[in-house]
């Protein structure tokens, strides 16, 4: 199978399931592969304002249990729960992020400190939604490469919603005047097959110019 016939199998296999096998579990190692794949996604100025919170202790899923409001399946029979959280203060990574580009011939000294001069200086001009606008778009893209990485290492996945994201941050230790909840995705085996959905016709959501 070819590159695209292996990545639009697992596009079009991709459900989003609510009920998993149980007894398996991800080795911590195997989830750590699928997030760092899945931070190769694009991100506004490279500052990858990501944060993720991995949940698959019993002592975890009790703790997320009572804000999962009717997600309460996933929580209990999913491998791990993946709470993403936008970054509003990503750009203190700035200096690390660029040297260490300069250090493995990624960027030239020169370029990193004119970016780093212009980047901090355009974010003490921009209001905290301003930041997390941009994070939340980066945020969305970092999640749905998880779930396709996810697909690809043979797992299912559900991104879902509707939580309480007043105090999952707090709950799990983070600031949460700092870190926004995204959503949190539930990965796992499937235990039950997922429901196709309809989707609209390409026609009629392109325009050409």
């Amino acid at each position: 199978m070819n590159r695209k016939d292996f990545f639009r199998q697992i596009v079009e296999e991709r459900r989003s399931i609510r009920k998993y096998d149980p007894n398996v579990k991800i080795p911590h190692e195997e989830l750590e592969e699928m997030v760092t794949l899945a931070t190769r996604a694009p991100s506004s100025t490279n500052l990858q304002p990501w944060k993720f919170v991995i949940i698959d202790s019993a002592e975890g899923k009790d703790k997320l249990l009572p804000l999962a409001g009717y997600n309460s399946t996933q929580v209990t029979t999913s491998s791990a729960i993946v709470a993403v959280f936008a970054d509003t203060e990503s750009v203190e990574n700035l200096e690390e992020i660029y040297s260490k580009s300069v250090e493995l011939g990624i960027m030239p000294q020169e370029v990193k400190e004119r970016q780093v001069k212009q980047i901090s200086a355009g974010y003490q001009t921009i209001s905290r939604k301003q930041k997390l606008d941009v994070a939340l778009v980066d945020n969305g893209l970092v999640s749905m490469l998880f779930m396709l990485t996810a697909k690809a290492y043979g797992y299912d996945t559900n991104p879902i919603g509707g939580y309480d994201k007043i105090h999952i941050a707090e709950t799990f230790g983070l600031d949460k005047e700092r870190y926004v909840p995204v959503m949190i995705i539930a990965v796992g085996k499937a235990a039950e097959e997922g429901y196709s959905s309809y989707r609209l016709p390409v026609d009629s959501v392109v325009e050409w110019h």
